[in-house]
């Protein structure tokens, strides 16, 4: 059973933005993020993000939990990024999205 990591991110404007620019610029400051922790082995991106009610949700799998767990918080804890981020630790098996042991990000 491959165990996912689903880090679910309040879809909430960026901070001081200016007229006519991306609602939303930390999505693409986290794939990127995401996307350089693949490419080091740390984790790798199991699905497409993609918007889930009023969150914005990443996929990770391919490690043991602590270190998935561990990613999620950097996530949650990047410049831009807004508070309310919470990670839920699931697996391949899950009928949903959103089913699985609530973690609330960053980790203390």
């Amino acid at each position: 059973m491959t165990r996912i990591v689903e880090i679910h991110v309040p879809l909430t404007n960026g901070r001081d933005l200016s007229a006519g620019s991306y609602a939303f610029p930390w999505i693409d400051k986290i794939d990127e993020f995401l996307i350089n922790l693949e490419d080091e082995g740390q984790v790798e991106v199991y699905d497409e993000s993609e918007e889930y009610g009023d969150t914005y949700v990443f996929f990770l799998t391919g490690a043991a939990d602590p270190v998935l767990l561990f990613a999620a918080s950097r996530v949650a804890s990047l410049d831009g990024v807004p508070a309310g981020a919470f990670a839920m630790l699931t697996d391949e098996n899950a009928s949903e999205i959103g089913l699985g042991r609530r973690i609330e990000l960053p980790l203390r």
